[in-house]
């Protein structure tokens, strides 16, 4: 019997962390010493993708390893459904499960079934619980808080709570990172004769984009993209050149207390959207932006050093499985947007490390989708996997060394959310559309929709899409090969979302004919 039969695990993700904010991804010079340590005894994932640009839609996948239009969990704040299995519940019964953090898949401070432990952080989706009863409990964090003498600063449903801002501008020892980092920390030590498995999601470096952080990076330096502060072009999903649009005039017109609810969403109050993008239209107020959100992610890496110091310290790093990964990204004002919902590969890619200590780590070119996530780790564990997960273990390519050069991933997109709240705005309504999309092995990405423009993209040769070839005769035949395979993915997932119609075999794609 050896050691790792019950391997525990540590899987930690961020929130709207984008890939390159670490040295293995390319980084040179933002400071993440623990991400880094990581990434040096870890598979690092090269291009690592969401299931959907969005909260709720992407943890999900995260949690149930199935698609959102499989889980029901197809827009932001969706409960997930009781009837819906979790990662919690495919472990032996001699596991002890626990998950600390957001979860944002509904009824956010009451323990979901399956896991053995709970713990805490958010008070922000009171609005949206399911029972009564549940307005009566406040978060692990908010308890803490108070404890330490600090008072709730506005009210949410018959309770005072603490805004995301009041407790953004904390000092460090008192964020929600730091917290859950010590309370990671003192799990591990107390479970460390095992087994168990944890799941911990950061809030950073989600918005607020603020904290103490905030001055550790001179705005000035932030290194940029050839598409920072550049719009879309004309021929870009109608979306994706709206969130520019929007992004600009809110900042120009309006000031900085409607920009993230007039850009987003109109389900955030003023007092929570007042940091959720820049304040004004200008490339100064863009890279204090970019500034403070890089300062996010040191603190948080600051807390996951905590983590993988308690590892060590138990003594269990050989027994352990640990996974580092995120939410989905943020443009940081790539095309000239911020945050994210957009197809991009700054909102759609995320770091992914996953530290395996009885086999070799090295460097996974290729794609990967977190579909895959659930199924893959079961399998590096010794444990069964259910067989209705959707998506495939890349564990046997992982023991053999071999690359995900020829994997294919998709992306859901089913809207932002639902607001009765009328008039729409043009970007309100556009955001609802559905789009699908595929991101083939070897770099070609297409994004369809029904009443959008549709998108292609060559990665390897316009790596920030800033060439729309979706129109060109010349890749007609490209469009309607990829076009095919979205089509049969959605026939093996029961997807019915509507994208253009495909006709195999006689060249045409939502009716317009193709050249052969």
């Amino acid at each position: 019997m050896t050691k790792h039969d019950k391997p525990n695990l540590v899987y930690i993700f961020t929130d709207q962390q984008r890939a390159d904010t670490m040295a293995a991804y390319g980084n040179n010079w933002i400071d993440t010493p623990n991400l880094n340590r990581l990434a040096d005894s870890s598979f690092v994932f090269e291009n690592a993708y969401v299931s959907a640009p969005i909260c709720t839609p992407s943890r999900s996948t995260q949690m149930t390893g199935l698609w959102p239009h499989t889980n029901g969990c197809v827009k932001n704040n969706i409960p997930l459904s009781e009837n819906v299995q979790t990662f919690a519940e495919f472990f032996p019964d001699d596991y002890h499960t626990a998950y600390y953090g957001k979860w944002h898949l509904g009824d956010e401070v009451i323990k979901r079934k399956g896991w053995d432990e709970w713990h805490s952080i958010e008070d922000q989706y009171r609005i949206w619980n399911t029972k009564p009863e549940h307005d009566e409990v406040l978060s692990d964090y908010h308890k803490w808080l108070v404890n330490l003498g600090y008072e709730p600063d506005k009210e949410s449903r018959g309770n005072r709570v603490f805004s995301r801002p009041f407790t953004a501008k904390l000092s460090a020892e008192h964020t929600k990172a730091t917290y859950l980092g010590d309370q990671v920390a003192a799990f591990i030590d107390r479970e460390k004769h095992g087994p168990f498995a944890i799941c911990i999601n950061f809030l950073e470096p989600h918005p607020p984009y603020m904290g103490p952080t905030d001055d550790l990076y001179d705005p000035a330096e932030i290194p940029q993209s050839p598409v920072f502060m550049v719009n879309p072009p004309e021929d870009a999903a109608g979306m994706h050149r709206l969130m520019a649009e929007a992004q600009q005039s809110v900042a120009s017109s309006q000031g900085p207390h409607q920009t993230g609810s007039e850009v987003l969403g109109r389900d955030m109050p003023p007092e929570e959207s007042a940091a959720e993008g820049p304040a004004s239209n200008t490339e100064q107020e863009y890279r204090r932006i970019q500034a403070s959100y890089y300062g996010l992610v040191t603190l948080m890496d600051r807390a996951i050093g905590k983590i993988l110091d308690a590892i060590d310290e138990a003594g269990i790093t050989e027994n352990t499985v640990v996974v580092f990964t995120s939410e989905h990204g943020d443009q940081m004002g790539d095309h000239n947007i911020f945050q994210k919902i957009v197809m991009y590969e700054q909102s759609v890619k995320v770091p992914c490390l996953v530290r395996v200590p009885w086999l070799e780590n090295q460097p996974v070119p290729g794609r990967y989708s977190h579909i895959d996530t659930i199924p893959t780790l079961l399998d590096l564990m010794g444990i069964e996997i259910p067989g209705h997960l959707q998506g495939d273990s890349k564990a046997g390519r992982l023991r053999e060394g071999k690359s995900l050069e020829d994997n294919d991933i998709f992306l859901d997109w089913n809207g932002r959310s639902v607001d009765q709240r009328f008039p729409l705005s043009e970007l309100e309504r556009m955001r609802e559309i559905p789009h699908r999309c595929i991101v083939t092995g070897d770099g070609w990405k297409l994004n369809l929709s029904v009443g959008d423009q549709s998108e292609l993209y060559n990665l390897n040769d316009d790596p920030y899409e800033h060439t729309n070839l979706y129109n060109d005769p010349a890749y007609s035949e490209k469009v309607l090969e990829l076009a095919l395979k979205i089509r049969n993915w959605q026939i093996e997932t029961d997807d019915t979302a509507l994208i253009p119609d495909v006709y195999p075999g006689t060249g045409y794609v939502t009716g317009m004919r193709l050249s052969r």
